[in-house]
């Protein structure tokens, strides 16, 4: 199995990508040497992988591969830098001082409303991908237009699926199994008139037994 490369700070998850290639590694290190400056270029980031034999018994072979990953090293420094930049921005949807002022309304605002925030999707749409702004899981669009901060959507059907609880082998966000809090700003523009037509609604990946709203 080839070893994937996952960057966390304990609250968001970004995909890096293979380190191994198409060998079969059976265990996997990284070292991560620091520059002494700015300017010097000693920074390295190295993967330490033992790689196994081809065959059904599957041993690892004596010694160990090393494999520099430079190109892995500049998107780990471009990551973060997301991940603090949307921070700030998230930050920005409640002001500190909306917080202090609304702390016995019941809303969503917080002191700091990116504690334990592991997803935004906000005016990232590509196609019928809505791309989660922290670089996680994305949410697959049906009938849905980018607005500039969001996704209109329009017609019978319309909506997004964010897949946060259902990814195979390499899932992200466990807890969305059992507990977690979804929380969405929403615009109508028009009410249907006549008979009870239902408007909007939100339910879980278990076969439509649950729905929420």
């Amino acid at each position: 199995m080839n070893s994937i490369f996952w960057l966390t700070d304990n609250t968001h998850i970004a995909d890096i990508g293979p380190v191994s290639g198409n060998d079969d590694a059976a265990a996997s290190s990284l070292l991560y040497k620091s520059a002494g400056s700015e300017t010097d270029g000693s920074e390295k980031l190295i993967a330490l992988y033992e790689k196994k034999k081809a065959g059904s018994e599957k041993l690892p072979l004596p010694g160990m591969v090393s494999v520099l990953l430079k190109k892995e090293l500049e998107r780990v420094k471009k990551v973060l830098e997301t991940w603090k930049e949307v921070d700030e921005r998230v930050s920005q949807l409640c002001p500190t001082s909306s917080a202090e002022q609304d702390k016995s309304t019941g809303n969503a605002c917080t002191d700091k409303i990116t504690d334990g925030l592991v997803g935004f999707l906000s005016g990232n749409l590509s196609g019928d991908t809505w791309r989660d702004e922290y670089l996680g899981v994305n949410a697959t669009v049906t009938g849905g237009v980018e607005t500039g901060n969001g996704v209109k959507f329009t017609g019978r059907g319309a909506g997004a699926e964010w897949p946060v609880g259902k990814q195979g082998e390499n899932q992200l966000y466990h807890f969305a199994n059992y507990n977690f809090t979804l929380v969405a700003t929403v615009s109508i523009h028009n009410v249907p008139e006549g008979g009870s037509i239902p408007l909007i609604g939100v339910k879980m990946n278990d076969g439509g037994e649950n729905t929420v709203v």
